[in-house]
């Protein structure tokens, strides 16, 4: 960021958005302003000024209207039930904001806003993972990404669901103030991780359906109690009462991935959770969720999450990462 001039961060704000898609950016912004070079002057506007609604029932009084906003240089769109069919005064304000900004941000459905503007076109960009489908049904020119935290294309910047937009309001104020300031006001928030943009959404719980079927219920959570035991198809099926063929095709028609894929989910979601919280070697948390080796975990983090298992450790561990980790990185 230029520090030759004041960085104008204009958050809008509108009736029926979730308050906490404009106040969490609005913190972290608000953050920044007392880092040292940080030349951020943060404001939240709406139409006429006037004081929103948000889908809480919560009143918002604003800074400006949207009418008296001249430089801007980030602006942030929230999403909530306003967004989704957004008043056309609104979308025409955001576009001429925009075209004028150096930088466009939105948190979760606040994409359709953007979208509407035509600030999408032909851009990779996420939102919340509810709404995922329907932004890639109405607005075919989206490139949308499913299962991303927050995507940067060029100067449009989208995030996920609700408390994301803090995620993507450190990652801009890393990108103009540094990481040490983005880290600080990490722990200040109590927010603790900064994440990039790349790590999922959600959880394996959160990402794959619990099965109908009793019979195959119960291999879930089996797996999910001891994810380190000998989880082939066949004894899943021998556990499920089925045999292979039939287990597969139930299982994957009722969860969503096939079993040996949800095997793998679960043994990296507890990988992933004993790095963030303990200092475990990378070899010891391998062969206590099943992945047998540091370098089957090394793959699967790679392949997964888009980093080694001690660079997640770095960015997202509450401890100092392990020493002697043979195959973490």
């Amino acid at each position: 960021m230029a520090h030759s001039a004041r960085h104008e961060v204009i958050i809008v704000v509108f009736d029926g958005m979730q308050s906490l898609d404009a106040t969490g950016p609005l913190e972290v912004f608000t953050g920044a302003c007392r880092a040292p070079g940080s030349r951020y002057r943060v404001r939240t506007a709406s139409p006429g000024g006037e004081v929103v609604t948000c889908s809480s029932g919560v009143g918002l009084v604003q800074s400006m209207a949207l009418e008296e906003v001249e430089g801007v240089g980030t602006l942030v769109v929230p999403g909530g039930e306003g967004a989704h069919e957004p008043d056309p005064g609104l979308v025409e304000w955001v576009r001429a904001l925009a075209e004028r900004a150096g930088r466009a941000v939105s948190v979760c459905s606040g994409a359709f806003v953007l979208a509407r503007a035509g600030l999408l076109e032909g851009v990779r960009a996420t939102t919340h993972w509810r709404h995922c489908a329907r932004l890639a049904r109405e607005f075919s020119g989206v490139r949308v990404e499913e299962d991303a935290v927050f995507v940067k294309s060029g100067r449009v910047w989208t995030s996920a669901g609700v408390t994301s937009g803090i995620d993507v309001a450190l990652a801009v104020v890393e990108e103009d103030l540094g990481r040490r300031v983005a880290l600080d006001l990490a722990r200040n928030l109590v927010v603790f991780l900064v994440r990039p943009g790349g790590q999922s959404q959600f959880s394996t719980q959160l990402a794959v359906q619990v099965a109908e079927r009793e019979e195959v219920r119960q291999v879930q959570y089996l797996v999910e109690a001891d994810p380190g035991a000998h989880w082939s198809v066949a004894r899943m099926a021998e556990r499920a009462g089925l045999s292979v063929r039939q287990f597969s095709r139930v299982f994957t028609a009722q969860v969503g991935c096939g079993p040996g894929r949800y095997v793998e989910r679960v043994r990296l979601e507890w990988a992933r959770r004993r790095l963030e919280e303990g200092a475990a070697s990378v070899v010891a948390i391998a062969r206590g969720c099943g992945f047998g080796t540091g370098e089957a975990l090394r793959k699967a983090f790679v392949r997964h999450l888009g980093c080694a298992p001690l660079e997640y450790r770095e960015r997202f561990g509450v401890g100092a990462a392990s020493k002697g980790d043979g195959g973490g990185r």
